[in-house]
């Protein structure tokens, strides 16, 4: 018989930080047994984004730019935040446009998931889209700087096998992709 597990009861909530690209706050919590918890962190986030983008020539588009967090320039999807007011998919197909000057083509939601659940509050919502192709140049925001590549699905593949997909939430849809498109 499996164990029913309960929810926790939060006692009180405060903010500790609130900017835009950071908000945290410290909950006081009870668990099920009755025990207190007296500082759970929770990072708020809105949700994400991110774009398998397949041309109509079947190649595969992703971009490289610098990661300050971990120091290190990475291949991954093309990704972003939901505005206010935009469906996931808009915000998608907006991220893309914005950051490759593809668009078009097929869309479809392949999975949702979430980067921590334990602290992270927010969503990711990946995209298939087939079909896409380049109609303008790349329109980023002041802080990004961002190189388009295009490889083939076998390269892609590759880069898998080698572990160097280093975001998990870009790895996971792939991973999917690919074990329903081998």
């Amino acid at each position: 018989m499996a164990k029913e597990i309960k929810k926790w009861t939060t006692l009180e909530s405060r903010y500790i930080i609130q900017r835009p690209w950071l908000t945290a706050r410290v909950d006081k919590v009870q668990l099920p047994d009755g025990r207190i918890n007296p500082e759970h962190y929770v990072l708020e986030y809105p949700e994400w984004v991110n774009v398998i983008a397949v041309t109509t020539a079947g190649q595969m588009v992703l971009v490289r730019q610098y990661r300050h967090a971990i120091d290190e320039v990475l291949l991954e999807l093309c990704a972003g935040v939901c505005e206010a007011g935009e469906t996931p998919e808009q915000a998608a197909r907006r991220e893309l446009l914005e950051e490759t000057g593809f668009a078009g083509g097929s869309w479809r939601e392949i999975m949702t998931i979430g980067q921590n659940p334990s602290i992270c509050d927010n969503i990711t919502h990946c995209f298939l889209a087939e079909g896409v192709e380049r109609v303008a140049d790349q329109s980023l925001d002041e802080s990004e700087d961002i190189e388009v590549v295009i490889m083939s699905r076998d390269a892609v593949r590759a880069m898998l096998d080698r572990n160097e997909m280093l975001q998990a939430l870009m790895a996971a849809p792939l991973w999917r992709y690919f074990a329903e498109n081998s």
